[in-house]
């Protein structure tokens, strides 16, 4: 059996080789694309394309991709950019860094905080499926910040009720086009899968329960950085909620953005940071906040937008 993906061919892979086009929208490497185009699984507007073929935005890519009988495996490779910001007999929190997945899974062949950690001899705890024990959230690998996984079982269990009851406070830093009206306020509308598009997620009215609650801290001309705290945690719910609203995430083409901002601001992902992770430590019980500091490329991108301002 194989897993069909539908994919719209965006602005910005426009001229791209579909080895390479394929792989920023999959996650996937470049050979393992090219494998499936010479086995003429990938197709464009309905007609099979060979990796060095050329993308035109616009245009409808369908991949079939094999499905995995065994969780891919946990492969100890050091990760460059994963930093431990704190770590003890309970927990180790980590800042994660852009275009790595926190655990192996059919399809990615990046890197992974799981890897990484094993690769620094941290030993995770038991709980949990194998290709992601120790793991009580995740991020996006197209998301950078700090995140906490469990070292001990203790920790994995308080933890994930943690996470599971809300007390945990997650807080991200998005930058936004336009200006959010009111400046301070609730988005709450159910998010699921997209009808159309199986990659992306939508507002749909029968998806789950979702709410994002936000506060603009900085305002630009063009722009505005929001402080973001989650209520709940569905797939990709920053960048479709703020979509939703049309203030989609700079330099999120897939839910929206304007390419030409992006370019200006020289971005080539979604300027979104788990910024700060507040919660009752498994180990003593004291409440525990750590934070991470924007990488350089989100960093560069606000310097432009106050240089630009002044």
């Amino acid at each position: 059996m194989s897993d069909l993906r539908t994919l719209p061919v965006p602005d910005g892979l426009d001229g791209m080789r579909v080895d390479s086009g394929l792989a920023k929208l999959l996650g996937m490497s470049r050979s393992a694309v090219a494998a499936l185009a010479e086995s003429d699984d990938v197709e464009l507007d309905g007609s099979p394309v060979g990796k060095s073929d050329r993308l035109l935005a616009g245009s409808w890519l369908e991949v079939r991709l094999p499905e995995s009988e065994e969780p891919a495996a946990v492969v100890p490779v050091p990760v460059e950019g994963l930093t431990v910001v704190h770590e003890d007999d309970d927990i180790v929190v980590v800042n994660k860094p852009i275009g790595v997945a926190v655990h192996p899974s059919p399809g990615w062949e990046g890197p992974t905080v799981l890897g990484g950690l094993a690769a620094a001899g941290i030993k995770l705890a038991n709980s949990g499926p194998p290709e992601r024990q120790g793991v009580v959230h995740r991020l996006d690998a197209g998301t950078t910040g700090v995140m906490v996984l469990a070292k001990s079982d203790h920790a994995y269990s308080v933890l994930k009720r943690a996470f599971k009851e809300r007390t945990v406070d997650k807080h991200y830093h998005a930058l936004v086009q336009g200006h959010p009206d009111p400046s301070k306020g609730t988005i709450d509308a159910p998010i699921d899968r997209h009808p159309r598009h199986d990659y992306k997620f939508a507002v749909v009215a029968e998806g789950k329960p979702s709410v994002t609650h936000y506060e603009i801290v900085e305002a630009f001309r063009a722009a505005s950085l929001v402080d973001v705290k989650l209520e709940t945690g569905r797939t990709h719910q920053i960048r479709v909620h703020f979509s939703a609203v049309r203030h989609p995430c700079v330099g999120d083409l897939t839910y929206g953005a304007d390419p030409v901002l992006a370019q200006r601001l020289e971005l080539t992902r979604q300027w979104l940071h788990a910024y700060s992770l507040v919660f009752e430590h498994p180990g003593h019980g004291g409440r525990v906040t750590f934070d991470s500091a924007y990488p350089a490329d989100l960093q560069h991108a606000l310097d432009e937008l106050r240089a630009q301002d002044h």
